[in-house]
């Protein structure tokens, strides 16, 4: 009788958005990546975008809760080519508003996932403060995760670490790509995922053109000898606590 390895757990990667497109266009390429190498991704969409950012359903009728169906599709779809799982939690948007209801789903969320990793947004955005408002609750909520005497299903989870995928307007909310991904591989299933949300159609090409330049720097950073290949697209992070290595890299 012979004995294989244990099998181990495939890594687990959280993604909390605003809004239901905001996963493609922010952090497509990472959750793609992540999904390619056998992990598991979650996305927590916490609301639909439906009365921020819908402009084109609104201007041609539909009411709230057909924009919140069409927006949920398109965002299933999305996930669904990206290799990931994605869970919507309704809270409403413009304004999303933190309640003792949502921290409590989140915290749920992440005890049922027990993630590797954590994508979220920027803690500052003058321009949409769902977004900041969805950060503070995704960093919030970790921390409550973690703490044993929380009143809330599941076990208790360790200190993932925590990534700010790039803004929309980065220079408005003091972003500075601190890590760059290389998602050259997965690119086209990034773009075949942002094709998904038709409600947001003029955000397709000012993407591509943002991975391409993130890619441009990518391939400056790196040097020459890593090989790139000519055509490099990248997403570009930042990290709001340490980062915990032996090696310095």
């Amino acid at each position: 009788m012979t004995h294989g390895k244990a099998p181990t757990t495939p890594r687990s990667t959280r993604v909390i958005t605003a809004h239901a497109g905001d996963f493609v266009w922010r952090a497509g390429g990472a959750i793609a990546l992540a999904a390619s190498r056998g992990e598991k991704v979650t996305i927590a969409c916490l609301t639909f975008g439906e009365r921020g950012e819908s402009a084109k359903a609104w201007r041609e009728g539909k009411s709230l809760e057909e924009i919140k169906e069409i927006r949920r599709a398109e965002a299933e779809a999305a996930a669904s080519t990206l290799g990931a799982e994605v869970r919507f939690l309704d809270a409403g948007d413009y304004p999303l508003l933190a309640t003792q209801e949502l921290t409590d789903q989140l915290v749920r969320i992440y005890r049922d996932t027990q993630p590797d990793v954590v994508l979220t947004h920027p803690l500052d955005d003058p321009y949409n403060g769902d977004h900041p408002a969805a950060a503070r609750l995704a960093l919030d909520a970790r921390v409550l995760a973690q703490a044993i005497g929380y009143p809330a299903e599941g076990e208790v989870i360790g200190a993932p670490p925590v990534f700010f995928f790039e803004p929309h307007q980065p220079e408005m909310c003091g972003f500075k790509p601190e890590v760059l991904l290389d998602i050259t591989p997965v690119w086209e299933t990034k773009r075949k995922a942002m094709e998904c949300l038709a409600a947001q159609r003029h955000l397709w090409e000012y993407y591509t053109d943002l991975g391409k330049r993130r890619g441009v720097q990518l391939k400056r950073n790196a040097g020459p000898n890593l090989g790139l290949p000519h055509a490099t697209y990248g997403e570009a992070y930042m990290r709001p606590y340490p980062q915990v290595t032996e090696e310095l890299a």
